[in-house]
């Protein structure tokens, strides 16, 4: 089918949209999580976004660009040498030292150089005009020789000894339109070379491999294995050139004869506009196709994330429900009135304090009950102390014992131990619980007195009677609240209680005051979760991430197949 102009660039527009959204959703895919395997898949999702920036949105932006041809090869190829020789003049440098650290060289007619400005290809690499060590920079050469629509780029060894030559050479081939790759019959069959070449068959990259510094008396039987290896890896296409190990001038390069075949093939492509079209659509294409199915393997390490801090999510909630539930349990089946608080209580009954504080039939009030109802009765706040040092007690071992819980799980985990390095505070209690207990168990204390005094307030009694009574009749409130899930016989408190404002008014202060306490711990709890879910939201993992990754994807593989179409046929 035939396409107009304006159809095509439409086309091209729709799938340049894709590939923008793709990368988008790439760099919003988080993968914080040490989740088994996911290096591999986080260093392949950074690759995927700089060959994205690198390469593909750039050359599909600018399809009429100057073929780009990588050279690339193991360390001592020869690569160099070989680069200076097909432009005929010294424009790279050769390392006589390995490995060597220099910025990569790339080669291009003078009429071509619009195409290769900061904002093209390679955009992370700063241009430079001249030689320099900036392994970050890319020396621009513009030279006659190089044919028109075609350009040169040397770079480091695939398998240098320093790391950030690595790096720049995958980034590099990762760029190209066509591999160049360069070997030796000494290095051939080396695994790291064989690597690169494996992935640019997996992603249909156009590739031309060179046997470089190979004795005559050698080159046919090396060849022939070599080619046998190319196509035992799907490179059977690939053209296989040959370069005779031969002197070098004082210039450093081969004599032209030695790299006629190579130059001659690289012209060709460069003048016939088809072909050249046809090696750019390939490599980009094929590229795309793989950035696609790579993709999914990224929606799956994602997932594979929000599936494990979900995990982790569902261990901190259900330590820390259990805690808020034994907290509840433990507030209303007497369980506070132990130790402490029950002795307290017992002091204050035993006394016939209380029973005193409300004899509101008595008369006269002997010197000892008036002299009691001008201050807070002491018997009732050794009860009121002791209740809250218990309530406090209370909160903080279920949260110690949550916070321990959690910790263990998550350091068992596979994930976890990531999460808790350099936060020992979350394997206890926080350290400022106590204080905020205290305060919730006092303010909860003033709700049951403020409960009393509004119910006292309609009773035929003095004020100064009321002040003493308040707190003993508090006290006898809180007592209750405390056995509300497990009443008891004979309970003093209680008939009190119900004495003096009828049990169904009890029962309605009991069921207040129990729920203000509910709320006031399960608080408390909550507070305690939020420490842990605090570090989970801070991962910032999008539930949809994975399904918005795949449906990038999806509408990668739409536009290629609407290519196809059109007379384009994607690599399959």
């Amino acid at each position: 089918m035939s396409l107009s102009r304006d159809e095509s660039d439409q086309m091209d527009t729709r799938m340049l949209t894709a590939l923008v959204q793709l990368r988008g959703a790439l760099q919003a895919a988080r993968l914080p999580l040490d989740v088994p395997g996911v290096e591999e898949r986080r260093t392949s999702r950074q690759q995927m976004i700089d060959q994205l920036e690198d390469y593909v949105i750039p050359r599909q932006m600018t399809v009429d660009a100057p073929l780009l041809v990588v050279v690339g090869g193991s360390t001592g190829a020869g690569k160099s040498t070989l680069v200076n020789s097909l432009v005929g003049r010294r424009v790279t440098a050769s390392g006589l030292l390995r490995p060597t650290t220099r910025s990569p060289v790339l080669v291009h007619h003078p009429d071509d150089a619009t195409w290769f400005g900061q904002d093209r290809l390679l955009p992370d690499l700063v241009r430079t005009d001249h030689a320099t060590d900036d392994p970050h920079a890319l020396q621009l050469v513009a030279c006659e020789t190089v044919p028109e629509g075609l350009a040169v780029l040397d770079a480091p060894d695939v398998d240098s000894v320093e790391e950030h030559n690595r790096t720049i050479a995958a980034q590099l081939l990762a760029a190209a339109d066509l591999w160049l790759f360069v070997t030796s019959a000494a290095r051939y069959s080396d695994q790291v070379p064989w690597d690169y070449l494996r992935q640019a068959a997996e992603r249909s990259t156009a590739v031309a491999v060179v046997l470089d510094r190979t004795p005559a008396d050698a080159v046919q039987t090396v060849a022939a294995h070599l080619a046998r290896m190319l196509a035992s890896r799907g490179l059977k296409d690939s053209p296989l050139f040959t370069v005779n190990e031969a002197p070098i001038t004082e210039d450093g390069l081969l004599a032209a004869r030695e790299v006629a075949d190579i130059r001659g093939w690289l012209t060709a492509l460069a003048e016939d506009g088809d072909a050249r079209a046809l090696v750019v659509r390939q490599t980009l294409d094929g590229t795309i196709r793989a950035l696609g199915r790579q993709t999914h393997q990224v929606a799956d390490a994602v997932a594979a994330q929000l599936e494990a801090a979900a995990d982790l999510r569902a261990r901190a909630n259900e330590a820390y429900d259990d805690a808020a539930a034994g907290l509840v349990r433990e507030s209303g089946d007497g369980t506070l009135l132990r130790g402490e608080v029950l002795a307290r209580w017992q002091e204050l009954v035993g006394t016939g304090e209380l029973l005193r504080s409300l004899d509101n039939r008595v008369g006269r009030l002997r010197e000892r009950v008036v002299s009691a109802v001008r201050g807070t009765p002491q018997q009732a706040d050794r009860v009121l102390l002791a209740v809250e040092a218990a309530a406090e007690a209370l909160v903080l071992d279920h949260a110690e014992s949550a916070a321990t819980r959690v910790h263990t799980a998550w350091a068992e985990s596979d994930v976890g131990p990531g999460l808790l390095a350099g936060r020992d505070d979350l394997g206890r209690a926080a350290g400022d619980l106590r204080r905020r207990a205290e305060s919730e168990v006092r303010a909860w204390q003033e709700e049951v007195l403020d409960l009393v005094r509004a119910e006292a307030a309609d009773k035929r009694t003095s004020a100064r009677f009321l002040a003493y009574g308040v707190h003993g009749l508090g006290v006898a409130l809180m007592v209750a609240t405390f056995r509300r899930g497990a009443p008891v016989a004979d309970d003093l408190g209680r008939t009190l209680l119900d004495a003096v404002f009828g049990d169904a008014t009890v029962a309605a202060l009991i069921e207040r005051a129990g729920a203000s306490l509910e709320r006031r711990l399960t608080t408390l709890a909550e507070s305690e979760r939020t420490r842990y879910v605090a570090v989970l939201d801070g991962l910032d993992l999008p539930a949809a991430a994975p399904d918005l990754l795949r449906a990038a994807s999806r509408r990668i593989d739409d536009r290629r197949f609407e290519q196809a179409r059109s007379g384009v046929e994607p690599t399959s």
